[in-house]
């Protein structure tokens, strides 16, 4: 993913200088999970971890993209690119490596250890098996760690180097496709989220393993998500990222584009670009959803809070532990959230942008307007499919528009 390059504020748009200070380099700051044990991380704006590779989030072209480096000496075992990349060390050392995400999940087994002490736990999309081995030391009687990826193997090797092949089982396989040795579990843990928090749609893989092994007051951890959206002034970066097909060296290829504008930027964004307010889209509940809940049409208004520019919305998300004895939680967005307020630190889901084929002129207090809707791709269903219908009747500026996005 590409980085801000940074730049000035530009002369307000109604006639008076913007408010605010002058535009930096994208970051995002994240309240240390270490400063607060109880709330592992936090809310937005934050200094970007690794980026993840411009293969991994393109959605322009729909060929398998090959990562860089496999585990030594494993053969690939499965077609499907989105199990074959958790099979590679870069991703998961990206994601232990992410404080917020780890820390998060460290602070809720070990403080509520009476929710673990003697239970039975799935463990859905294990990975490196680092949430089957917090459950273990946190006293659960057997955990049982589901990887599809070749990474089972490197976790089996793991669990036992750390002496605890006798509480956590590994599963090498697809969720939908083993059988447990259990016909009950009393907790789901899984780090399901994905960028713009429904990306690679594994949340319907944990709602199969609840409905198919879940005991009756079981818990699901986490238990609530809820995506935002906000907008934000993005001049700069949108003419190297759009504008940019206008002429590559010296060569018309404006025809790129429209799917270059159909393709979310995930990256980072700094809260000085921020323009409105943001808006709550959808809350999920993950004890009781269905399936289909995923798929959704959410209303938003968004009020600017300055003069300005605006030339993307943003999309980020909550994820909150609501069993434990303390509210605990974490946010990915650029900003101020209820969790623990602005001073905070990356995550690696950073924030979708979602450029618009308008740069939109608004003054404060003027409002705009629109509808998400978000579905799952018909073709491949780890792909998310964004239609965003958005109306402005500013002074400067009434427009109306429908536009399409695709994640892939």
């Amino acid at each position: 993913m590409g980085k801000r390059k940074g730049g000035h504020k530009p002369l307000s748009p109604c006639g008076t200088a913007a408010n605010g200070p002058a535009l930096q380099p994208r970051k995002t700051i994240f309240a240390d999970a270490d400063e607060d044990d109880s709330v592992a991380a936090a809310a937005a704006a934050s200094s970007p971890n690794e980026e993840r590779t411009e293969e991994e989030a393109s959605n322009l072209e729909d060929t398998t993209c090959t990562p860089s480096e496999a585990i030594v000496g494993l053969e690939k075992t499965s077609a499907d690119y989105y199990f074959d990349s958790y099979s590679h060390f870069g991703i998961h050392e990206e994601m232990l490596k992410d404080t917020v995400r780890t820390r998060t999940y460290q602070n809720v087994i070990y403080q509520n250890t009476f929710l673990f002490k003697d239970k039975v736990v799935l463990d859905v999309g294990a990975g490196t098996g680092i949430l089957s081995l917090f459950c273990a030391k946190a006293g659960a009687k057997h955990v049982y760690a589901v990887e599809c990826s070749q990474m089972a193997i490197m976790a089996k090797e793991i669990v036992q180097t750390n002496g605890y092949s006798d509480v956590i089982t590994v599963l090498n396989g697809k969720i939908e496709e083993i059988e447990l040795p259990v016909d009950h579990v009393d907790i789901i843990i899984s780090e399901w989220m994905g960028y713009f928090l429904l990306f690679e749609n594994m949340l319907n893989t944990v709602l199969y393993a609840r409905d198919k092994w879940l005991i009756n007051d079981g818990i699901v951890l986490p238990d609530k998500a809820s995506l935002y959206l906000t907008a934000i002034e993005d001049a700069e970066y949108k003419e190297d990222k759009i504008e940019f097909w206008n002429n590559v060296y010296g060569f018309d290829m404006s025809c790129i584009k429209k799917q270059s504008m159909m393709e979310p930027l995930v990256d980072t964004v700094d809260q000085n670009q921020i323009v409105t307010n943001s808006c709550l889209l959808k809350t999920m509940d993950i004890s009781k959803m269905f399936p289909g809940d995923a798929s959704f049409t959410a209303p938003f208004k968004l009020v600017a809070e300055r003069n300005d520019y605006i030339h993307a919305l943003v999309a980020y998300f909550d994820v909150s532990f609501t069993k434990c004895h303390k509210f605990t939680g974490f946010s990915t967005g650029a900003y101020k959230t209820h969790f623990s307020g602005p001073r905070s630190k990356a995550t690696h889901w950073k924030q979708t942008v979602l450029y618009l084929e308008d740069v939109l002129t608004i003054c404060e207090g003027e409002t705009l307007v629109g509808s998400m809707t978000v579905e799952p791709n018909k073709k491949n269903p780890r792909d998310i499919e964004i239609m965003l219908k958005y109306s402005l009747n500013g002074r400067h500026c009434p427009v109306s528009r429908i536009q399409h996005y695709k994640m892939r």
